[in-house]
Parts: C-alpha cells; sequence; structure tokens
C-alpha cells in the first residue's frame, strides 16, 4: 500500500479527518445541484493535488460510493505510482479518448484499485496534443458515460498555471477545489489561477491547504471554502 494513501495507512490521523471533513463539505456544497464530478487542480507543480485527489477518492469509496479517480495530468499523471498499477502504453485515458465508440467496455480501460468501491483509470501514454484530446467530443462523451457508471468521479488535473487542460475539464466538473501547498505556493500563482478561473465563468468550490503543520500530526490537509479567500484579500488590500 503507497505511503501517500494516508487515510488508509492511519485512519485516525488529523490528517484523514481533515480529508473527511473536505468531503463533507463539499456535500453541503451540494444541496441545490449535482455533485458527482470533482475537479482537483493546484496553481503549481508540487503543491500535492494527485495526493489530495487520491485520498478524496479513498474517502467517498469509504462511503460505500461507487468511485472513479480519472488521471487527467496526460503530460505527468502519479497516480498510477501512488496505487502502485501500472499505466499501460495501450490503455489509460489517453487510449481511451482516442478510440473512444459507444459499443466500447469503458471497464476494460479501469483498474480495481486494492480499496473496496474504487477505480482508476490512469493516464495511458503522453500524447503530443493533450488539449485537443480534452476538448474533443469524445471526452464529452465518456465523462457523461462515467457520471452514470459511478456515484463520484474524481478528476485529478494538471496544475492550472501555464496551461490550459484544467480549464477546459472545469467545463465537465460539478466542482473545482484548488490545493495550495503552505509555504511554497505562491500567492501571485494563486491570484492567477483566480483570474483564470474567472476568465472561464469555473466557480472555486473550495481551496485546501497541504502541509500544513501540526504537532499532533506533522502534517494535515485544511480546507475552506473559496469565499474566505477573497476575505483574505479583501484584508490584504485595505491595509495597503
Amino acid at each position: 500500500m503507497s505511503n501517500d494513501l494516508i487515510i488508509n495507512n492511519n485512519p485516525k490521523s488529523m490528517f484523514t479527518e481533515s480529508i473527511k471533513t473536505l468531503r463533507t463539505n463539499l456535500s453541503f456544497a451540494a444541496i441545490d445541484k449535482e455533485m458527482k464530478v470533482i475537479l482537483i487542480t493546484s496553481a503549481e507543480a508540487g503543491d500535492g493535488k494527485s495526493f489530495i485527489a487520491a485520498n478524496l477518492a479513498v474517502a467517498y469509496a469509504q462511503e460505500n460510493k461507487k468511485v472513479l479517480l480519472i488521471d487527467c495530468d496526460l503530460r505527468r499523471g502519479r497516480q498510477h505510482h501512488i496505487f502502485n498499477v501500472d499505466n499501460p502504453s495501450d490503455g489509460g485515458y489517453t487510449n481511451l479518448m482516442l478510440n473512444y465508440k459507444e459499443e466500447m467496455k469503458l471497464k476494460d480501460y479501469v483498474y480495481k484499485t486494492d480499496t473496496p468501491n474504487l477505480s482508476l483509470l490512469t493516464t495511458g501514454p503522453t500524447p503530443p496534443n493533450p488539449v485537443e484530446l480534452l476538448t474533443s467530443t469524445k471526452n464529452k462523451k465518456l465523462i457523461s458515460k462515467f457520471r452514470n457508471m459511478y456515484d463520484m468521479v474524481i478528476l485529478d488535473c494538471p496544475p492550472t498555471v501555464g496551461l490550459s487542460d484544467t480549464t477546459i475539464m472545469t467545463t465537465l466538473s460539478d466542482a473545482n477545489v484548488v490545493v495550495v501547498s503552505c509555504n511554497k505556493t505562491k500567492m501571485e500563482s494563486l491570484d492567477r489561477l483566480v483570474k483564470i478561473f474567472n476568465q472561464v465563468n469555473a466557480p472555486i468550490t473550495g481551496v485546501v491547504f497541504n502541509n500544513a503543520f501540526s504537532k499532533k500530526s506533522g502534517y494535515y490537509g485544511y480546507y475552506y471554502y473559496n469565499d474566505k479567500y477573497h476575505e483574505h484579500k479583501k484584508r490584504k488590500k485595505k491595509k495597503k
């Protein structure tokens, strides 16, 4: 079992409680709308968005929900490393988008993980044209199919700043969660991410602080809604 899957390895940790809180808060955000497809991203590489996406997927699976985790980071996907499975050159998300037909058995491309109720779609080979694949009609049909096949679909998307992959996927998601790494993510990068999301009219449902230090657990993720980010920005402007 991967050390990244803290929710399995250490179910009583503060991190595990924080991930469960994130799951609960997303449920509250879904009161007036469907919340089946959740997109996870970050401003920069190395902020821990794949780590959060994997643990959140496990958290939903532990609720006896049928969950699919899709590694949408076609350039630098790492979910196959987290779950210790192969990333086949003739399979994965890339090949599924390329070869998709209505009569295809989608489950042939999906791994059953060691976690009950949780399936994983790895990236497959790195394509020369990830943006074209993600904007394709085939991809839209795929996500629509997965909506009907699973209770929850978690999209582990690339960092937003500098790439358009994630903004494309926001057109297919019900909620968008941004992962921020404490003492690493630059505020300028986070500001750019917010502007990018605003430009495509994609709401930020919430923000996760990753690597926040705790004397009890060493580190944990902390979740808060996006309006607190804007409150923080207002306070900064008033001080100037």
